[in-house]
């Protein structure tokens, strides 16, 4: 009886495992078919409608800042898809139509929630990375020692799948703030309210009245993802700043 009771503990374990493999196979089997293939997506935070002017006033002066801890080159890929779109780029914000100042705030591994996170906070809010945790607790013990053992092998053995195909996704997110000269006969006024803290307990509340102003201001938040099987950020670089250069020019 010992040894058909060791027989069928076996068997289970074997089956156990198989199963592991199974589900782990099937996992990156999975991923590898739907992620096979780049793909590059970005979205816009608030949509921006700039009106329309001859030609000889398509003019920009931009100015595009990185503080993320990535080393981003997009200034030439914006230069390019401008004057692709008939505009000019001057140095000079005196002579401007449209004035732009960006800033790049993050690069870096990601997921879709937290791309649709960022997306959804919009201009000017504070980034937070996602966090993510599992944990697993088994009691073993009496004849199920063996069988719950096998378990354990059995889901380590099909990990490995997954540890050799990962869906990796990128991310860039770029707060954007564009600027327009008044059309003939608009005035564009200014009010500016302020919250200023002084020590731990009291605030002081401004109210600043301003006049009239040289510009029309609009703000937005650019996310931009890479995602594949087994992405690596080399790759994933480069298509992430054309999708940038591509999405800033699109407004205009």
């Amino acid at each position: 009886m010992k040894k058909v009771s060791t027989v069928f503990t076996s068997l289970a374990t074997v089956g156990v495992i198989a199963l592991g493999l199974s589900l782990g196979g099937c996992s990156a089997m999975d991923t590898a078919v739907k992620k096979r293939d780049l793909a590059v997506e970005t979205k816009m935070s608030e949509t921006i409608f700039l009106e329309p002017v001859t030609a000889d006033k398509r003019v920009v002066y931009f100015d595009i800042r990185n503080t993320s801890d990535q080393e981003i080159n997009v200034k030439e890929r914006i230069v390019s898809a401008f004057k692709s779109r008939g505009y000019r780029i001057t140095e000079d914000p005196k002579e401007a139509t449209y004035m732009l100042q960006g800033n790049i705030l993050k690069v870096g591994k990601s997921d879709g929630k937290e791309a649709q996170s960022h997306l959804g906070s919009g201009f000017d809010s504070g980034l937070t990375g996602a966090a993510m945790g599992a944990g697993a607790t088994y009691a073993l013990g009496g004849s199920g020692r063996s069988t719950a053992g096998g378990a354990i092998a059995g889901a380590a053995l099909g990990f490995i799948g997954d540890a050799l195909v990962s869906d990796v996704m990128y991310i860039m997110v770029t707060d954007l703030q564009i600027r327009e000269r008044p059309l003939e006969g608009e005035v564009v006024t200014q009010t500016q309210k302020a919250n200023l803290a002084q020590g731990s307990s009291t605030t002081t509340k401004q109210n600043i009245e301003g006049g009239k102003i040289e510009w029309k201001t609009y703000r937005t938040r650019i996310v931009s993802t890479a995602n594949k099987m087994n992405l690596e950020f080399e790759e994933a670089k480069p298509v992430l700043e054309s999708a940038l250069a591509k999405s800033i020019s699109g407004i205009f």
